[in-house]
């Protein structure tokens, strides 16, 4: 268990408790004890919901600052396509891309760039390597994170592409190499982020052995910053041109993008959380065998979504709308129709088998599974969240594993209680919406 790691985390002083987080975690990585929150750290898959929830800002995203550029003689900043859309009257990607070095980075490469030739070598996928259909991309890491967990058996439908902002880092590091001279450590690879997935992809590479990217800074972190340095560059400066991206690199930043950059009109498109969980159970039930190619966003409307961004999601997809207008569909291809090796993942996505499984043997499990059950009978079904577990089930989980009693359950602490003789008391325990009595006019 210990191998886990996730960059989401919690600020118990801030934490009040509220149960919020548990009801939207998609893996039921949280539970509420002795009135603080506990992040299940095997479970999280850092999609970044309970920092979404959370009103009371408890939960954050572990990531880097721009004080860590100082570790490299040579800085590279990867703008994640969904920045573009953070700012209001901007008329030229350029002034953006152009502000980045006056915050300490020494280049700029686009993280769209690599989307357009990822765009291509997921068309060449899909012709060549004949993926079980539906073939789901890998590059959203919470929904590879969330199939490893909740839907092992759909891990070979899960194309083996390098994401494009691993291809972005590898390219810009090569780049740089052959440019400076540097040693490949000399130099420092930084992701402009919008959501905590990223981070943690990095952190703890799936399916590659080591990722290319050094750091990660979160969008609403160099927001104000960036945005200060833009209004420095004035009306009549020339711009350098280091925007080299077009319609489809672009796309990434939204829902639905990645799917038109495959060219094939048989493919689909889901954003937020709940609804990737209610596609991969269609394909779990093989309603979907017909359908060539799925792309599923955990963050609702793709990567502006993310719980890093600093912009509505709506208002960021209509600005990337209207910045990618005039933009060609495409500038950035393969140099000959074929899949190069290094853009391809060089390890397998593996299952995570001990997450789910509720003990190491089947004769344990299986006794687990029937006590269980008949707690289950036992408890009301309402799913009301004040066990301080998401549902009667994840409360029946956690007592056979050891981690509670039954008796967090107030309504059978109810039910045990009944032959106290002051009722209103007892009642007192119970929720306002289930209890049996009402206050009188």
């Amino acid at each position: 268990m210990d191998t886990y790691f996730h960059s989401v985390r919690l600020d118990k002083d801030k934490c009040r408790g509220c149960t919020n987080c548990i009801k939207r975690c998609p893996t039921q990585a949280i539970r509420v004890r002795n009135g603080k929150a506990h992040i299940i750290k095997e479970r999280c898959i850092d999609c970044g919901e309970c920092i979404r929830v959370c009103p009371h800002h408890a939960k954050y995203a572990s990531r880097d600052s721009l004080e860590q550029l100082d570790n490299y003689k040579y800085k590279i900043a990867l703008p994640a396509p969904a920045l573009y859309g953070q700012f209001n009257n901007l008329d030229d990607i350029n002034i953006i891309l152009n502000a980045l070095p006056s915050l300490g980075f020494d280049a700029v490469f686009e993280v769209s760039k690599a989307a357009e030739l990822i765009s291509e070598v997921t068309r060449l996928y899909l012709e060549t390597k004949n993926p079980p259909k539906p073939a789901i991309s890998s590059a959203c890491p919470a929904v590879v994170r969330l199939i490893r967990v909740c839907f092992p058996e759909l891990i070979d439908n899960i194309i083996l592409v390098n994401a494009p902002v691993e291809e972005a880092g590898r390219l810009a590091r090569n780049k740089a190499v052959a440019k400076t001279g540097l040693k490949p450590e000399e130099i420092g690879v930084f992701f402009i982020s919008p959501c905590p997935a990223k981070i943690t992809s990095f952190k703890q590479p799936i399916g590659t052995e080591k990722s290319n990217i050094d750091g990660a800074i979160a969008i609403n972190d160099i927001y104000p910053h960036l945005l200060k340095a833009m209004e420095k560059i004035g009306e009549h400066d020339e711009l350098v041109a280091l925007h080299e991206s077009g319609v489809i690199g672009i796309g990434w930043a939204t829902s639905g993008g990645e799917a038109s950059g495959t060219l094939n009109d048989n493919a689909l498109a889901a954003d937020g959380i709940e609804n990737c969980m209610k596609i991969l159970e269609e394909v779990e039930r093989g309603n979907l065998d017909s359908v060539d190619f799925i792309e599923l966003n955990a963050c609702q409307g793709g990567c502006v979504g993310g719980s890093l961004t600093a912009e509505n999601p709506f208002i960021a997809k209509a600005r990337l709308m209207k910045l990618r207008k005039y933009n060609p569909v495409s500038c950035n291809h393969l140099p000959v129709k074929e899949i190069p090796e290094e853009m391809l993942c060089n390890m397998p996505i593996e299952p995570c088998d001990d997450v789910m499984k509720l003990a190491d043997n089947v004769q344990e499990a299986m006794a687990r599974m029937a006590r269980m059950k008949e707690l289950l009978k036992t408890f009301p079904g309402l799913d009301c969240g004040t066990c301080g577990a998401p549902g009667c089930k994840a409360l029946a989980e956690d007592v056979v594993r050891g981690f509670t009693t039954e008796h967090d359950c107030v309504f059978r602490a109810r039910e045990e209680l009944q032959d106290i003789e002051n009722t209103e008391q007892l009642e007192r325990i119970i929720p306002a919406p289930f209890r049996d009595t009402l206050k009188k006019d």
